[in-house]
């Protein structure tokens, strides 16, 4: 009797850990990886910083799972089978420890991604995994129980289940399509906010922590986020600005990524507190200018920055400033309204959301519900979690449990 034959197409996170996992359960398997590039784990290798943010500490599912705006009903269980405990017991198993930063995202111990990229590869040639770089696949078809691969060079590959983790890639949503699952379309996740005010671009390198941010679209309910801002030469950036673009990513997308964005710059403070404070100045310091005083816990050239967006100049004493000023500052403060006019980049986690669709995967196996043998791992499928070190958990967990079914699909 032959030997299982699985195939993996996709040398990122998810198809190593894959490929990888079908080969450790099951070492009778012949287990080949394809991945069309000649360098494979190019995210894993840029991925926080170039230090890789393996994955998060959050040890409980239902915990986990709020940090995905898209498929966390589907990974509930999931992440009762593999969560962040079993990513960071098997790193250490196989000669990799991770370390726990303030905000929980875990990190390897060298603090370098090579130190994952090469613990996955050793792993896949320990594994005996035939490794097939820069192989574009052209397409693949259905023959007998099994599948059969094309390649760019012509050669043809067979086997008994096949692994697509190819993450955004077109070529991993056109053989998906060709076997009837429905595509999610992709759009960008995780991405900063432009907006053209040359003022506050100024302010680049200024941040705020905490400040609490919705969006404001018609006919929509608001979305909103809070944690750490950047002010960046082309608008907002940091943790806050990142989420709420994940869990507002089609909203924005289809408004072409103009919005309103209202910022509340001290979240902690009820607003009438804010005012109680500003009138709490004035009374005191009547003849300070306005601009050198400010009352409130915020930076200085931030402070500047708001009362110029009221007209108020440098020389403006408190005591000149009627009431009327004082609430519209206090609402400059606490709901101060800022349009984003397009998205830039976050070049550290390009993460997009769409791909295939959840209802026809089962999440035990991640085995397709509409084609046996077919399997799905990583961002091809529509998850996608906000920042620091989610996504890759999606990744190692949707590639383990399917991994497993392979090696025991006999």
């Amino acid at each position: 009797m032959l030997p299982l034959q699985i195939v993996v197409i996709g040398g990122g996170a998810a198809g190593f850990f894959g490929a990888i996992t079908a080969a450790e359960a099951n070492p009778q398997a012949q287990v080949t990886l394809i991945e069309a590039s000649r360098q494979p784990l190019a995210k894993v290798l840029i991925s926080g910083g170039g230090r890789c943010n393996v994955t998060h500490a959050c040890f409980s599912p239902e915990e986990l799972v709020q940090n995905y705006p898209r498929g966390a009903k589907a990974l509930r269980g999931a992440f009762a089978r593999f969560q962040p405990l079993d990513t960071i017991d098997w790193f250490a198993a196989h000669g990799v420890n991770l370390k726990t930063e303030a905000d929980g995202r875990m990190f390897p111990i060298t603090d370098r991604s090579e130190t994952i990229a090469e613990c996955l590869i050793k792993a896949a040639f320990t594994s005996k995994i035939e490794l097939c770089i820069g192989t574009p696949v052209i397409s693949v078809t259905r023959q007998n129980q099994g599948f059969e691969i094309i390649l760019k060079s012509g050669e043809k590959k067979q086997c008994d289940s096949l692994l697509l983790a190819t993450g955004s890639s077109l070529i991993g949503y056109k053989i998906a399509q060709e076997f009837g699952h429905q595509i999610e379309a992709p759009v960008p996740s995780l991405f900063t906010f432009n907006i053209t005010d040359p003022k506050l671009q100024a302010l680049a390198g200024i941040s705020v922590n905490p400040v609490n941010l919705r969006l404001s679209v018609a006919g929509k309910t608001p979305l909103q986020q809070a944690g750490p801002l950047l002010i960046t030469h082309w608008g907002v950036s940091g943790p806050a600005v990142l989420k709420l673009s994940a869990w507002g990513a089609r909203i924005l997308r289809e408004n072409r990524y103009k919005c309103k964005l209202i910022i509340n710059w001290m979240p902690n403070l009820p607003q009438e507190d804010v005012r109680d404070r500003l009138l709490a100045v004035k009374q005191e310091w009547g003849k300070k200018p306005v601009a050198l005083h400010r009352g409130v816990d915020l930076p200085h050239r931030l402070w500047q920055y708001i009362i110029a967006r009221l007209n108020i100049t440098t020389e403006d004493r408190w005591a000149e400033i009627p009431n009327k000023i004082l609430n519209q500052l206090v609402q400059e403060i606490s709901q101060g309204e800022y349009l984003i006019s397009g998205k830039g980049a976050f070049k550290e986690e390009f993460v997009t959301c769409g791909g295939v669709k959840l209802k026809e995967v089962n999440f035990k196996t991640m085995e397709s519900k509409l084609v046996p043998g077919l399997y799905y791992a990583g961002e091809i499928l529509d998850i996608d979690g906000v920042t620091g070190g989610f996504n890759f958990q999606s990744a190692w967990t949707t590639a383990f449990l399917a991994g497993q079914a392979m090696a025991n699909s006999n």
